[in-house]
Order: C-alpha cells, then structure tokens, then sequence
C-alpha cells in the first residue's frame, strides 16, 4: 500500500480512443504511470506516442474511456476542479498574448486565477525576477525570443505556484541556447520542490533533467526506468568511425568488431561505421590506436550517446517513425 502522497501523480490503465483507426496514433491503450514527489518525470516517446493526451486527462483538460488517475492525491475525473488548483501546465502552444508586455501577460494570468490586483503584481515581479526576464518585463511580449517565451509562458503556468507542473515538450523548436535557458529554469523549480511531468521527443533531455523515464510507445508504456538504466539496455555508448578512403570500410569493420559489444553497423554513402561498447574511453583509446597501426585513414573517429531513436529501436524494434506513428 503506497502513502497516497508518495506520488504526486499516478496513473493506471489510462485509455482514450480518438474517432476512427487513423487517429489511433495519439491513442493510450492503457498507459501506467506513477511520479513520485519532488522529482522530475521524463515521458518519453515520438510524435503521437499519445504522451500529450495523457497529459491533458491528467491536467483535466480531457475525460479518459477507462482507467484511472490521481494527481496531488486526487481523482482527475472525480475532483478536476480542485487538480486544477494544485497543477500548472505549459509547453509548445504557448499561451502568451504577444501584444502585451512580459509583466501584463502574467498580471493578467494572476487576475484570471482571482488573485486580487496587487497580489497578481506581486506575483508577476516575482517570477519575472526568477526567470531572468525583470530587464525585458515591460517589452511587447511579441519581441521576445523563443526561448524567452517559453520561459514566459512557464511563469505563467506558475502563478498558482503549483505542487505539480506538466511541462508538454517544453523545447521543440527551439535553438540550443534556448533550450539551455528553459532547462536551467525547470532545474531552479524542481529545486524549490515542485514535481514536474516532462513530455519530450528528445532523449538528452529527459536524461539532463529527470531521474526516472517513461518510454511511451502507442499509448502504453514500453519501459520505465533511471536515464542510465534505459541508456545499458540499449548498449550505451557507440563508437564511431568516418573513413577517409570508402575501400578501407571492411578493414576497419573488423578493428571495430574487436572491441565491440555487437556487429559494427556501416552507412557506405557516408563511410562510416558504428557499434556499441561497454567501457568507452578504452574502447575508442583502442580503435584510434589500432586504426593508426594499420594505416587506415580516419576523417573522424568519437563517441556517440545513444538517442531516443536507438533506445526506440532496442526496445520495441523499430525506429520513433515507423508504422503508423507521425512523422516529427
């Protein structure tokens, strides 16, 4: 018996059918999810996985078909106002209304939830402050870049100062710095002790922010695990080889198969060749070593982590694109 606040969110068997067959890609077909407390949960998965549609059941934004679901301890379809309370929610669609300033759009956000005027001002200062958006606050919104919209759109989404936030693939589209910027913003949240529910397409960012990942895969979920954890069971690192000269692929193919975990994959267009290995820096140390000895000319040799795309393949067997699924 769990204490009913160990998880600030759980979910079991959660079921939603859209229309007809071709919408099933955004489907849950009895997704199981549990976030404890305090931590930051990756939900992890490609382009109509169905992890936007388990956010919003879990956001009360919508009704599930079957199974159930408690947020802060309460039932999402029994007491959705009082989960409204006690969540934030933001991400790609932004709710921020460009022709206001920075300070008016969380001003107005502190009025819509009946903060009276000079608390909501309060507020807006406040978290325009954390943000690092004070010297851009009375700025049109619409001059912002993306990266500092999406910081605005979560101090927004934080104006209640939620127990739990859901942040639905906080980053897509934006630049590197950005991404940076909205990272370094939920790291300082999850410091202060809010639960954050991150969706995301992109494995390195579930693996900067949270402690535990959810693979979701056609509306259920395929694994649930630490970041290093799903990283092992994929075969962690590669090594990987770009030769200079395309007759020199097979000699290099087998000085790579000896420190290998598995047979080295090659793209011949690109000249290059990549396996999995266990002990990485020995490894590369090796292949550079013994490619060296052999004469074989190397245009680029280097580790690579594994992406979603690989941890995808190792558990279910195809690629994030595959049958059926959107492409991103």
């Amino acid at each position: 018996m769990h204490h009913p606040h160990e998880h600030a969110v759980l979910a079991e068997g959660l079921r939603k059918r859209y229309g007809g067959k071709k919408d099933a890609t955004h489907a849950l077909d009895g997704l199981d999810l549990a976030v404890r407390g305090g931590t930051v949960h990756g939900l992890l998965g490609p382009n109509g996985a169905g992890k936007t549609t388990a956010v919003r059941i879990l956001a009360t934004l919508l009704k599930a078909d079957g199974g159930h679901a408690r947020v802060a301890g309460l039932d999402v379809s029994r007491e959705p106002r009082a989960v409204r309370a006690r969540i934030g929610l933001a991400g790609q669609y932004a709710a921020v209304d460009e022709n206001l300033t920075g300070r008016q759009n969380l001003e107005m956000f502190g009025r819509l939830f009946h903060l009276g005027a000079r608390r909501a001002r309060d507020r807006a200062a406040g978290l325009l402050d954390r943000f690092g958006l004070a010297e851009a606050a009375d700025k049109g919104a619409g001059e912002y870049s993306g990266g500092m919209r999406r910081r605005l759109d979560l101090a927004a989404s934080l104006i209640l100062a939620p127990d739990v936030l859901f942040l639905d693939e906080p980053t897509t589209g934006l630049d590197p710095r950005s991404r940076g910027e909205v990272w370094d913003a939920v790291r300082a949240l999850v410091a202060e002790g809010t639960t954050v529910l991150l969706t995301t397409q992109y494995l390195d960012e579930a693996d900067r922010l949270a402690s535990r990942i959810t693979v979701v895969d056609r509306g259920r979920a395929i694994a649930d695990d630490t970041p290093d954890g799903l990283k092992d069971r994929v075969g962690g690192d590669r090594v990987e080889v770009v030769v200079t000269d395309p007759a020199d692929l097979p000699a290099a193919r087998k000085v790579l198969g000896r420190v290998a975990t598995a047979d080295p994959a090659e793209d011949v267009a690109e000249r290059r060749l990549h396996a999995p290995v266990s002990d990485r820096v020995t490894a590369l140390t090796e292949v550079a070593r013994t490619l060296q000895d052999e004469r074989i000319r190397v245009e680029d040799i280097g580790l690579r982590r594994p992406s979603l795309d690989d941890v995808f393949l190792g558990l279910t067997g195809h690629h994030t694109g595959d049958e059926g699924a959107e492409a991103a």
